[in-house]
C-alpha cells in the first residue's frame, strides 16, 4: 500500500516522517506540506478530484490539519464533503466492505498536544522540562491545553532557557518526534489519528 499525506504545514511534515515507519509496515508514503491550514483547504477539493482520475488500486490519501479555534464538526465536514465530492470512500462513510480511500483528521488544538500527549518524549529532547511538566496539572489532558498548543509549549521552552528567540517548529518536531512512541501516547486527538491509521492500512483493497 502507497498512502499520499496531505499537511497543513513543514513542522508537521518533520514529525509524520519520523513517526510513519513505527506505526505503518510495508507501506510506503509520501508527505505533501502546505502552505498553512488555509492554503491546504483551498487546495484541497482540486487536489482530491486530481488524485481520483489517477489513483491505484492500492493507494491511500490521509488529511491532517489543526483544528485551531474551529468548530471540530464544521471543519471535519468540510474535509468529508471535499472527499465525497472527489468520488472516495472516507473512514466515517466506508463502503459495506469496509473499504474507504481517505482518512481525514484533526489535531486539538494543535499538533503540539500530540508532543504533549507524550512527556517521556519531550523531556527526552529537552531535559529542562522534566519538574514543570510533572508538577503542572494542566498538561495532564493535552488536547484541553487552551490558547494554543503552540504557544503553551514555546512558553514552557522558554522558562527552561530554550529558544529565547522563539520556538523554531519544524526543529522542535524533529527532537520530540525522535523520541515519541506512538503507543503511550495519550493525546485523544492522537490516538484516533493512529487508529485511523492502522484501519487504513487494514481495510479491504
Amino acid at each position: 500500500m502507497h498512502i499520499e499525506f496531505l499537511l497543513e504545514e513543514p513542522s508537521a511534515e518533520a514529525a509524520l516522517r519520523v513517526l510513519l515507519p513505527r506505526l505503518l509496515e510495508n507501506v510506503t508514503f509520501v508527505t505533501h506540506a502546505h502552505n498553512g491550514k488555509h492554503d491546504l483547504l483551498a487546495k484541497l477539493p482540486n487536489r482530491l478530484k486530481g488524485y481520483r482520475r489517477w489513483m491505484q488500486k492500492d493507494m491511500r490519501i490521509v488529511v491532517l490539519v489543526d483544528n485551531d479555534q474551529d468548530d471540530c464538526r464544521a471543519l471535519k465536514a468540510r474535509l468529508e464533503s471535499a472527499a465525497h465530492a472527489a468520488g472516495f470512500y472516507t473512514k466515517s462513510s466506508a463502503s459495506k466492505r469496509g473499504r474507504f480511500e481517505v482518512l481525514n483528521r484533526l489535531a486539538i488544538e494543535e499538533l503540539e498536544a500530540w508532543y504533549f500527549g507524550d512527556p517521556d518524549a519531550l523531556v527526552a529532547a529537552y531535559p529542562g522540562l522534566s519538574a514543570m511538566l510533572t508538577s503542572q496539572a494542566k498538561y495532564r489532558n493535552p488536547d484541553a491545553i487552551s490558547g494554543g498548543t503552540w504557544e503553551a509549549l514555546e512558553r514552557l521552552l522558554q522558562r527552561a532557557g530554550y529558544y529565547p528567540g522563539g520556538m523554531p517548529k519544524v526543529e522542535t518536531a524533529r527532537n520530540v518526534s525522535q523520541h515519541m512512541d506512538p503507543g503511550r501516547n495519550r493525546s485523544r486527538s492522537f490516538q484516533v489519528f493512529r487508529d485511523g491509521l492502522l484501519a487504513l492500512a487494514r481495510a479491504a483493497p
